[in-house]
């Protein structure tokens, strides 16, 4: 591994440091400063470099240095994007603080993944901030520690499991094994914490990795590059040694978005968010250990969205409040003139606040939303005759992941007409 740029360094006698997260569609989201500015990252394993994005309209005073244009690659079927590098950018994570940062600021501005998470994220931080730390990250009580190498101790924990990590051009990898079609394959999967997925495979028949029974396409997340789809199905197991979760989520992202993330060729998938927040983990890039302890999440089903909708968090529309104006005449307590009797005007306005508006990007085919005539393009205005400005991006999506069957009303605005559909969830995969 290469340390070529600063390092970062915590500012406190203990050398360690707590930081809380947002777990977002099980994606960590944390609160970084740079330069002076306070803005919210991804904490991304599967990057080994710091990528600022979407931050046009926050303040002039990120004073980005515009020193030598590159161009980034990663997932997704796009070209690469135009990327400006820059170096000695004063960077803060909690307590932890590097002085010399060098950072990657691409001003295109469809690299906005906020949309698509419902909170404001303004980049991508991985291997820079792990590189010089033991990290801890604790998915139950969602937060990070961060500790000097030099003065973390590792507890005795005998129903934990650590392995050993292989890095490539600064990225963790480990072994684990999958089990398809009643045979174990063992597999060398990438630790991404930046995938909101459980687990994706690349599919070898020489190896027996491919999709052996039911399936759907469907859109499957954004890369760096571009959108990605692929199929997703369903494994009999995962283990990670003597840790075995059954009926898996995988994907099969298709191979026009795996060009660039195949040049590692032993690399059969990811581990990824929906996976690794069953476990609590202890990070040790110094060390190239990783420790996995399971927690409460460890025996929650593998659910997915069963309604066939993506939605995106990608505009505002106007919504009519109430509005009570309390206009009391007198004493509530009563007064001299008039001792018994005050009288209260209640006054009920109404006013128009603006509210986000979610609508539908994606729509896989022949799901429940498609087969009713719901379209891409069309704006939830409720869901189950409630108006969705009373829930966030993450709590409407959810929905979508109940049980079989359930019954799902949405209204929504096109074209500026207002539309009713009634659909019910729909889980393939039900024996």
């Amino acid at each position: 591994m290469g340390f070529s740029q600063g390092h970062f360094v915590i500012q406190n006698k203990k050398q360690t440091d707590k930081i809380q997260f947002k777990l977002i569609n099980n994606l960590i989201i944390l609160p970084v400063e740079i330069n002076g500015v306070a803005l919210s990252f991804l904490l991304d394993t599967g990057v080994n470099k710091s990528i600022i994005f979407n931050f046009l309209n926050i303040t002039d005073t990120l004073q980005i240095k515009n020193t030598e244009t590159i161009f980034l690659r990663g997932l997704g079927e796009g070209d690469a994007i135009k990327a400006l590098k820059s170096k000695g950018n004063i960077l803060k994570v909690g307590d932890a603080i590097n002085i010399n940062q060098e950072l990657f600021a691409v001003y295109d501005p469809n690299l906005n993944f906020a949309p698509r998470l419902g909170v404001p994220l303004h980049g991508i931080i991985g291997y820079d901030l792990f590189k010089d730390f033991v990290v801890e990250i604790n998915y139950t009580s969602k937060y990070i520690k961060l500790t000097s190498p030099a003065v973390y101790k590792y507890k005795t924990c005998r129903s934990c499991e650590t392995l050993n990590m292989e890095f490539y051009k600064n990225k963790p990898y480990i072994y684990s094994t999958v089990k398809i079609k009643d045979k174990q394959v063992p597999v060398k999967l990438l630790i991404d914490s930046g995938g909101s997925d459980a687990l994706w495979l690349f599919e070898d028949d020489s190896l027996g990795i491919h999709v052996d029974n039911i399936y759907f396409e469907d859109f499957l997340g954004h890369g760096l590059t571009g959108s990605v789809y692929g199929k997703r199905t369903k494994i009999e197991e995962f283990s990670i040694k003597h840790f075995k979760l059954q009926q898996v989520n995988v994907s099969f992202p298709y191979p026009e978005s795996l060009i660039y993330v195949k040049q590692h060729k032993d690399r059969n998938g990811s581990i990824a968010g929906n996976l690794l927040k069953r476990f609590n983990l202890i990070v040790n890039y110094p060390n190239k250990t990783i420790t996995f302890k399971k927690n409460r999440h460890f025996h929650d089903r593998f659910d997915y969205n069963k309604s066939g909708i993506e939605l995106e968090q990608n505009a505002v529309r106007l919504v009519k409040e109430k509005d009570y104006n309390y206009i009391s005449s007198g004493d509530f307590l009563g007064s001299e003139n008039n001792p018994s009797k005050t009288s209260v005007v209640i006054n009920t306005k109404y006013t128009l606040a603006l509210k986000p508006a979610y609508s539908i990007v994606e729509l896989r085919a022949d799901s429940p939303a498609h087969k009713v005539g719901l379209m891409v393009g069309d704006i939830v205005l409720s869901i189950n005759n409630k108006s969705t400005d009373k829930y966030t991006l993450q709590e409407v999506t959810q929905m979508f992941y109940d049980k079989h069957g359930q019954r799902i009303k949405l209204e929504v605005e096109r074209d500026g007409v207002e539309l009713t559909f009634v659909f019910y969830l729909e889980d393939i995969f039900m024996p």
